[in-house]
């Protein structure tokens, strides 16, 4: 990770007056010379260039240490050593940036609601889970352990994005993960704090329709009882007679 050190291994015990270390750094598909002792001279080229003065070549057995190591140093060595006969040796080196902790936001999109048969209206919200400025990195979504979905890149420097629509429901725990294969970043995700305004419109739905049947049951009570009236003074008054309804007692 940046900021660490690493230290590139000879296998030498003690490099000898006539031995040669020689360090070359792959830099553009060409090889760079970086550091070097030969004949016990030590020679650090213009390694200042591409790793100021983050170089340490250790001179008992010529192992190569990046002091604060950076993303822009990850590549390849090669070693040259000639000690009695000639040794090569490469070594791939991966150099990562901390990971910043995954932002969940409210999406763009409304609120929205579905329902069926067998259950009651559900409240829905979207979701967008976002970082920026990453690279060789892992997005993903968790609904408990299970994954979700899944976003990956490799460029540098790219902002990621990845969206979500959940249900609001306590039990329900989810989760934002941002990884690469040595670390990773997780935030957690409070559903009743990002979508209350969510859970609010659905309330007042449910409530409107509560009201609404109300309404509706008390006007069939009221016209049941006029035309349940009417019907029973009709039958009080004389046959062929007829008598309005405000003259009834």
């Amino acid at each position: 990770m940046e900021g660490d050190s690493v230290t590139l291994n000879t296998d030498v015990t003690e490099v000898q007056k006539n031995d040669l270390i020689l360090w070359l750094f792959q830099i553009n598909n060409s090889d760079t010379r970086i550091a070097e002792i030969h004949k016990q001279v030590f020679d650090m080229y213009e390694s200042n260039k591409t790793f100021g003065d983050r170089l340490h070549m250790d001179s008992r057995t010529g192992a190569l240490t990046i002091r604060n190591i950076r993303t822009e140093h990850s590549g390849l060595y090669k070693l040259t050593i000639i000690k009695g006969g000639v040794t090569y040796k490469s070594f791939s080196v991966a150099v990562y940036a901390p990971l910043p902790i995954p932002v969940i936001t409210r999406g763009t999109s409304n609120c929205s609601s579905s329902s069926s048969s067998e259950r009651s209206s559900v409240s829905r919200c979207s979701l967008l889970c976002s970082v920026l400025n990453v690279s060789d990195v892992t997005l993903s979504w968790y609904k408990g352990n299970s994954l979700l979905s899944s976003i990956s890149v490799s460029d540098l420097s790219i902002s990621l994005s990845l969206p979500l629509e959940v249900e609001y429901q306590e039990k329900n725990t989810y989760s934002c993960v941002l990884n690469n294969p040595i670390s990773n970043q997780t935030r957690h995700l409070d559903i009743s704090q990002l979508c209350q305004t969510c859970i609010g419109k659905s309330e007042l739905q449910s409530l409107g329709l509560s009201v609404s049947i109300v309404v509706v049951l008390v006007l069939a009570v009221v016209v049941g009882a006029v035309c349940f009236h009417r019907r029973k003074c009709k039958q009080a008054t004389p046959e062929g007679k007829y008598y309005p309804f405000h003259q009834i007692i």
